[in-house]
């Protein structure tokens, strides 16, 4: 079919016209950098490193990516439910997200403009909520109590 060319996709993000830089490249870079400091780290180490096989680690960085992209960049490359993976964690905790967040944060800066580490940061501060809301409610705890984790005090 001849005439003018099909638009150009566009993609909201909040309201927010989503930056050209974002794309399934940075995501994959963000995460592979991420979980290599996890898998390190003093507090989260050993959670992850317990609940995901040596073997498992690729196919989870893998299915880790198409979640980011699907947050992030609504590419439709995730179809799983990640929240029944983690409410099967023993002792998940506060500690543990406000680590995760921390460190999630810190590895942003390095792959990430800082309009692009916002988004991130938005979407990580969303899901580790929701997550937590999620323990809670499961382990009959009072969820009106689980605040959300501000960025500025990690």
């Amino acid at each position: 079919m001849k005439g003018r060319p099909a638009p150009s996709r566009v993609v909201l993000i909040d309201g927010r016209l989503l930056p050209e830089a974002l794309g399934v490249a940075m995501i994959e870079a963000v995460v592979r950098g991420f979980y290599a400091e996890i898998r390190a780290d003093d507090v989260l180490g050993p959670v992850f490193n317990g609940a995901i096989a040596g073997a498992d680690w690729p196919e989870h960085l893998s299915r880790t990516c198409d979640f980011g992209s699907v947050t992030l960049i609504r590419t439709g490359r995730y179809t799983g439910r990640p929240l029944p993976l983690h409410l099967a964690l023993p002792g998940l905790g506060e500690e543990h997200f406000r680590r995760w967040l921390a460190l999630f944060r810190v590895t942003l800066h390095d792959p990430c403009p800082p309009e692009i580490a916002s988004l991130f940061m938005d979407r990580a501060l969303r899901i580790a909520h929701s997550f937590r809301l999620a323990i809670a409610f499961r382990r009959n705890e009072d969820s009106l109590a689980v605040r959300p984790i501000l960025e500025e005090i990690l």
